[in-house]
C-alpha cells in the first residue's frame, strides 16, 4: 500500500506543472522526477514528464513515461487518452529508427480509437499515417488522403493546432508532387500562425522543422536558410536541446552550400552528440554532411569514416560515396555504386533530383556519355518542374558538363555561364567555382586562352579561400596548362618536367579509302573538337596536331592517365552507339624537357613519341613510372622492350582502361 502524497511532494508537483505552462522544460524535468522518486504519478503528470524530457533531449525518460501513461489510461478505460499517448509512442520509436515498434504503437492507436465516436483524436491519429505515408514510404496519394481527412475532423471540432498542422502537411505533400505554387501556399499560411505565436511549441517546433525540410528536399536554398536562422532564432528562447539538435543538421548543410566548411562541420558533429539518443535518422543525416564536407576539404579517410557512420544508422551514404570513390580514383566502383543508387525504383523525383549530378560527373569520368546524357536530360525535367535556382543550377551544370565532353563548346559555355549565374545567385560558391572550371575549358578548347584564364583565376581565389584541397590541386593543373610560360615552362629554354601524351588514329590511310574524303573530313573534325575537349577537361597543354594526332603536355601525371582513359572510354562509347568511331592509340610517359617556344624538346619527348609508337589501336600504352606516379591505374605487368630511335630500353606498362 502507497503512502499518502506528502505536503512538499504535492509542492514539487505543482512547481513542475507551472513550470511545464512555462515551458521551462529542464525545471519542469527535474520536479516530475523528484516526485516520480517520492510517489507514482497520475497519467496527466507522466504525459509532462514525458513531453519534457522530449523538449530536454532524454528520449529514454520519455518512451518510459509514456509507456506508464499509456498502461494508466488503458487500465482506467480511458481508450482516447490512450490512443493519444499511443500516437506519441509511435512518433518517438519512427525517431529512433524503431519503424515495426512504432507501427506497432500506431495500430494500437487505430484498435482504440475505430468504435469509439469520431473525436480530434482521430484527427491526430490520421495525420499520424499521413506523415508515415509521406516520410517513411513515399505514397504520396495516401498521405494526401490522410491529411484531408485530418483537417475535416479539425475543422469539425475547431482544433486549431491539429488544423495547422495538417495544412502544413497538404503544402509540402503537394510541393513534393511538383504543385509547387499551391504548396508553398498552404504551408505559408500555416507558417503565419507558427512564426505569430499562436501555436504551442510542439507545433510550432513542427512547423519549423518541415518547412526547412521542405525547402532543402526542392533545393529552394534562399528560404531553407531564411527558415533555419528563424527556428534557431525561436530554438534559443525555448531552451532547449532535442528540436535545436534537428535544426543544426539542416543548419550544418546550408553553411556547407554557402562555404563555410569548418563551422558546418562543428555544427554536424554537435547535431551528432545531442541527437545519437535522441533521433537516430537526424543523427545519421547529421553523419552524412560532415561525410559531405569532408570530402570537399580533401580529407577521403574521414570522409568515407563518415558516409559509413551514417550508413550504419540507416541513412544512405549517396551520392557522396559514390563522389569519394571518383575522388580516389576508382572510376568503376563510382560508376556501379551511383548506377545502383539511381536505378532504385522507390525514389521520388527530389531525391533522384539529389543522385543524378553525380550520376553525370561519374558517367563522363567512366567514358558512358549515353548515361550521362540520359540523366542530365532527367534532371533537367525535374529542374523544370520544380524552378528553384539551385535545381536549375544543377540541370544547367550538367548540360554544360555533357556538351563539353562530347566536344559541344558553344553549347558547353552557354549552360555553363547560366550555371554560375545561377549559383551565384543562391551564395554557393563552391559550385560556382567548378562550373567556372568546366567554363575554362570550353574556353580554352575554342581557342580563347585569355577568358579561360580569367575564370581559373576566379575560381581558384574561391577554392582556396573554401579551403578546397583537392579541387585546387586540380585547378593548378588547369592553370598551368593556359599560362603556358609562367604556368608551365617558365623561362625560354629551361628545362621542366612534364607528363607526354601522343595520340594517332590508327590505319587512317584505310580508313580515308573506306570512307571517302567528305565524310573522312567530317569524321576528323568531330575526333579533333572531342579529344581537345577532353584536353582542356583534363588540364593538358596541346603542344602539336599534326594530320590525325595530338601531341599534349600536362603537368601532372595523373591528368594525363586520366585523360587517356577519358579519350578510350568516349571513342567506345560513340561506337556503341552510333556505329563507329575511330580507334586510337595513346602512349603517355613522364620525362624532363626543354621548353622552346609553344614546344618542347628533348630526350623525353623522343622517349614519348616511341611508346605511343608501341600501341595498337585502343590501347594506351605508358612508361612503368609514369603509371606508378599516376595512381589508382590498373595495368599489365611492366616489360622491357627496346624502342627503334633509342639507345636504352625502356619498361612499359599497357594500361587496363576498361
Amino acid at each position: 500500500m502507497s503512502l499518502p502524497p506528502s505536503p512538499d511532494r504535492d509542492s514539487i508537483l505543482q512547481t513542475g506543472r507551472d513550470a511545464h505552462a512555462r515551458h521551462a522544460w529542464r525545471e519542469a524535468f527535474e520536479m516530475f522526477s523528484t516526485a516520480d522518486g517520492a510517489g507514482p504519478l497520475s497519467p496527466d503528470d507522466l504525459e509532462r514528464l514525458g513531453q519534457a524530457a522530449w523538449w530536454i533531449g532524454r528520449l529514454d525518460v520519455c518512451i518510459s513515461a509514456g509507456e506508464r501513461a499509456y498502461g494508466s489510461h488503458t487500465q482506467a478505460g480511458n481508450r482516447r487518452g490512450a490512443a493519444v499517448v499511443a500516437i506519441e509512442l509511435a512518433r518517438n520509436h519512427f525517431a529512433k529508427g524503431d519503424s515495426s515498434v512504432g507501427g506497432a504503437w500506431l495500430s494500437r492507436a487505430d484498435r482504440l480509437l475505430q468504435d469509439e465516436p469520431e473525436s480530434p483524436e482521430h484527427g491526430h491519429l490520421a495525420r499520424m499515417h499521413a506523415v508515415v505515408a509521406f516520410e517513411g514510404q513515399g505514397d504520396l496519394d495516401t498521405a494526401l488522403s490522410q491529411t484531408q481527412r485530418a483537417l475535416d475532423i479539425a475543422t469539425r471540432f475547431g482544433d486549431r493546432e491539429l488544423m495547422t498542422l495538417a495544412l502544413h502537411d497538404r503544402g509540402r505533400i503537394l510541393l513534393a508532387k511538383g504543385e509547387v505554387a499551391e504548396g508553398q501556399a498552404l504551408m505559408d499560411e500555416a507558417n503565419l500562425a507558427a512564426v505569430a505565436g499562436e501555436l504551442g511549441p510542439f507545433a510550432t517546433a513542427v512547423i519549423y522543422c518541415n518547412t526547412i525540410t521542405a525547402c532543402v528536399g526542392v533545393a529552394d536554398l534562399l528560404r531553407a536558410r531564411e527558415w533555419t536562422e528563424a527556428a534557431k532564432r525561436w530554438c534559443e528562447r525555448q531552451a532547449i536541446s532535442g528540436f535545436p539538435g534537428m535544426c543544426r543538421v539542416y543548419r550544418a548543410g546550408i553553411m556547407r552550400q554557402a562555404g563555410a566548411w569548418p563551422e558546418a562541420a562543428q555544427e554536424a558533429m554537435r547535431a551528432c552528440e545531442e541527437l545519437r539518443e535522441f533521433n537516430v535518422g537526424y543523427c545519421a543525416g547529421a553523419l552524412y554532411e560532415l561525410g559531405e564536407i569532408r570530402l570537399r576539404m580533401g580529407n577521403l579517410p574521414a570522409a568515407e569514416d563518415a558516409f559509413k557512420q551514417a550508413h550504419e544508422l540507416g541513412r544512405d551514404p549517396e551520392p557522396g560515396l559514390s563522389l569519394l570513390r571518383l575522388a580516389e580514383g576508382k572510376v568503376k566502383a563510382a560508376a556501379a555504386s551511383i548506377r545502383r543508387a539511381v536505378a532504385d525504383e522507390k525514389l521520388d523525383r527530389l531525391h533522384r533530383a539529389r543522385l543524378l549530378p553525380a550520376r553525370v560527373e561519374i558517367a563522363i569520368a567512366a567514358g558512358e556519355m549515353a548515361e550521362a546524357d540520359a540523366a542530365a536530360e532527367q534532371l533537367d525535367a525535374i529542374a523544370l518542374s520544380y524552378g528553384t535556382p539551385a535545381l536549375l543550377a544543377e540541370a544547367a551544370w550538367a548540360r554544360g558538363a555533357v556538351a563539353l565532353a562530347q566536344g559541344d563548346t558553344a553549347a558547353a559555355a552557354r549552360a555553363l555561364r547560366r550555371a554560375i549565374h545561377l549559383w551565384q545567385e543562391v551564395d554557393s560558391p563552391y559550385e560556382a567555382a567548378r562550373s567556372r572550371m568546366l567554363l575554362a575549358s570550353a574556353y580554352r578548347a575554342e581557342g580563347d586562352d585569355e577568358a579561360a584564364q580569367l575564370e581559373l583565376e576566379a575560381a581558384r581565389s574561391t577554392l582556396e579561400r573554401l579551403g578546397a584541397v583537392l579541387d585546387v590541386r586540380r585547378l593548378d593543373e588547369l592553370l598551368g596548362a593556359g599560362d603556358t610560360v609562367a604556368r608551365m615552362g617558365a623561362a625560354e629554354g629551361s628545362r621542366v618536367a612534364r607528363t607526354f601524351m601522343f595520340t594517332d588514329i590508327v590505319k587512317s590511310t584505310s580508313l580515308v579509302e573506306a570512307v571517302g574524303d567528305e565524310a573522312w573530313t567530317e569524321l576528323l573534325q568531330w575526333h579533333d573538337q572531342t579529344l581537345r575537349a577532353l584536353f582542356a577537361r583534363h588540364g593538358g597543354e596541346e603542344v602539336d596536331h599534326a594530320g590525325d594526332g595530338f601531341f599534349v603536355a600536362f603537368s601532372d601525371a595523373s591528368a594525363a592517365m586520366q585523360c587517356a582513359i577519358a579519350i578510350q572510354r568516349m571513342l567506345v562509347e560513340h561506337r556503341r552507339h552510333h556505329g563507329f568511331s575511330p580507334r586510337v592509340r595513346i602512349g603517355v610517359h613522364t620525362a624532363g624537357a626543354q621548353r622552346y617556344g609553344a614546344g618542347y624538346k628533348g630526350k623525353g619527348v623522343h622517349e614519348a613519341a616511341r611508346i605511343a609508337a608501341l600501341a595498337g589501336g585502343e590501347q594506351i600504352v605508358a612508361s612503368r613510372e609514369t603509371v606508378a606516379a599516376a595512381g589508382h591505374i590498373q595495368s599489365s605487368e611492366p616489360r622491357i622492350v627496346q624502342a627503334p630511335g633509342l639507345a636504352e630500353p625502356i619498361e612499359i606498362v599497357t594500361v587496363q582502361w576498361q
